[in-house]
């Protein structure tokens, strides 16, 4: 059975039929922010529930990077290298230094804690955007319930602790990324939990000044949504889903799937050439080979 569907003729110069979806790892309970360590040759994800950040590598397996994590949710690097981590348990976005300190990047926004960090990206002058919807603080399962005390916003941070709110008509945001040359940036909404909310991505074009401006709807997941992404270095959208990884053209339209056997939360490029999909599907790391190269940083 093939583990493709292609819905566009293009895509299928992006797969490679001898090139199959593999089982990596597995045993977790709820796995999400993959981030590959190119100079390590490694993967770093976040088991949730489980409040452990753990590395994968295919010489060495599993193993744990950092227990407790503070129910670490999205991971990703900047462009110095160092680890960016949004935290469920303690409301916040971290850096870890490349000494092994951890740098507090944001955890309030004009006096009130932040929600529940989820997912974020670092753009080329440094800034940090992450998106803060309530799902960490609804449940005691991904952190600690909690009373929500702002809105589910899409903030910016130029510096630790100066943050600004620049996307707020979200019911809540999630996962987010730039296009290979920063003039767009993508952003999830999925929606709040246990509601009918619209889910689907949006897309605004970037001012050189770092305001957005559009915010139409770029495209919709179905089934399931969009809950993390990452763009590759032609600017297609790889989507997790329900049923796999949706790859979406820059117009917008569904080109092709990789079908993954679980429930897709998020994924990252790996691999010597940046051409590897490391996918985290709800208990188990998935890779796959395919024909094209991520456009993240290190």
């Amino acid at each position: 059975m093939s583990c493709f569907e292609v819905l566009d003729p293009l895509f299928g110069t992006y797969v490679l039929p001898n090139a199959p979806v593999k089982q990596i790892a597995t045993g977790f309970d709820w796995v999400e922010g993959p981030v590959w360590f190119g100079d390590a040759g490694c993967l770093l994800f976040s088991d949730i529930p489980n409040n452990r950040i753990l590395r994968w590598s295919a010489g060495a397996g599993v193993s744990v990077f950092r227990a407790p994590s503070n129910f670490a949710n999205g991971n990703t690097r900047d462009k110095q290298g160092r680890l960016v981590t949004c935290e469920h348990g303690t409301r916040r976005v971290t850096r870890t230094e490349l000494d092994g300190s951890v740098t507090v990047i944001a955890d309030s926004y004009r006096g009130r804690r932040l929600n529940s960090p989820n997912d974020v990206v670092v753009k080329s002058d440094n800034s940090i955007w992450f998106s803060d919807p309530h799902y960490g603080i609804m449940t005691d399962y991904e952190g600690f319930r909690a009373e929500q005390e702002l809105p589910c916003h899409v903030y910016r941070v130029e510096a630790p602790g100066k943050i600004e709110a620049v996307l707020t008509d979200f019911a809540c945001p999630n996962g987010l990324a730039f296009s290979p040359d920063e003039s767009r940036l993508y952003v999830a909404d999925t929606g709040r939990m246990f509601s009918s909310d619209p889910r689907h991505i949006r897309v605004f074009d970037v001012s050189s000044d770092g305001r957005l401006v559009g915010g139409e709807v770029f495209c919709a997941i179905d089934p399931g949504c969009a809950d993390g992404f990452r763009i590759d270095d032609e600017g297609n959208l790889w989507s997790s889903a329900a049923d796999g990884v949706h790859c979406i053209a820059p117009d917008g339209h569904l080109m092709g799937k990789i079908l993954v056997p679980e429930l897709v939360s998020n994924l990252c490029f790996g691999g010597r050439a940046k051409h590897q999909l490391l996918i985290a599907a709800t208990t188990s790391i998935y890779g796959i080979v395919i024909n094209r190269r991520g456009a993240q940083g290190p």
